[in-house]
Formats: structure tokens, sequence, C-alpha cells
């Protein structure tokens, strides 16, 4: 067995496949947004989910402020979309269609499936925040999901 070090646990958690979403918020600068892979259903009463965000994104920081973030559920062919979130200090929103939510939220074009909440608890935990969101809306369509394994975006098979 090798030692457990951080590259070691990445590589290991790695193996766990995950699904991909964009958080995004209307903040008074404008949209903004970033890609999280650490995201789940927490509770159906009160409908709810949790995510993971670090604490060093700007564009998380930015989210917060706001109080209210979209959650974009992201469509097998979503890859680059999901990188160009993934960036720091790209112009995320740059020929993105997008539609507001009911709470101004962007809802990113083509996405499987779109929520939107009102963010109820952020914790700290190491480098990143977990945050938990109350939501009250949600839409889906047709597709399937683009997911994370080991270090690279799928489709399933």
């Amino acid at each position: 067995m090798s030692p457990f070090d951080r590259d070691r646990c990445r590589e290991v958690l790695g193996h766990f496949v995950t699904g991909v979403v964009i958080v995004t918020a209307l903040t008074p600068e404008g949209p903004a947004g970033f890609t999280v892979q650490t995201f789940g259903s927490l509770s159906v009463e009160p409908p709810s989910i949790f995510l993971s965000a670090s604490t060093a994104s700007r564009s998380w920081a930015r989210v917060r402020e706001v109080g209210v973030l979209g959650i974009n559920i992201l469509r097998d062919d979503q890859g680059p979309l999901a990188r160009v979130f993934a960036t720091t200090g790209a112009d995320k929103f740059a020929g993105v269609a997008w539609e507001k939510a009911p709470h101004g939220s962007p809802l990113l074009a083509g996405a499987l499936a779109h929520l939107e909440g009102a963010i109820r608890l952020v914790t700290n935990h190491g480098d990143h925040d977990i945050v938990v969101a109350d939501l009250d809306y949600a839409e889906t369509s047709s597709g399937e999901p683009l997911v994370y394994y080991r270090s690279e975006f799928h489709e399933l098979a």
C-alpha cells in the first residue's frame, strides 16, 4: 500500500464519478459563474442542494454576495463550457446564451437541468466552502449528463 498524501488522495478520489454543474449569479457587475463537480441533492423537505466552492475563487465570492444562485446541470456535449467556467480570469459569459431565472440567476442554454435557490448556509473546511441552498425553482430538458472521472469530462456510454 502506498503512503497517503495529497496526490494519492486526488488519484483515488478521481475514481469516483460525479456530475458537472456551473453555479451562476447575476451580480451588480454582471453575471458570474464557476464549474463545480462536488454537488448533490441534500433534502426533499425543504428542497435543498449542497455544493463545494474554492475559498480562493473570485467567482464564488461574487456569487456568495448575491445570496441567490443558479445551478446549471450540464449536458454531455458541454465539456468545453465547463472548461471555460473552470478557468480563472476568463470572460466566462462571452458568447454564451442564457436567460434569467425567476430571481435573476443566469440559466445557461442547453443545460440538462436548471435550479435556483437562496444560499442558506456556508461553512468552511480547509480550502473550500460547503454551501447549502434552499431551492424554489427547477426545470429539466432531455439529454444525457456530462460526467467527471479521473480528471476528465466524459459522456455516459
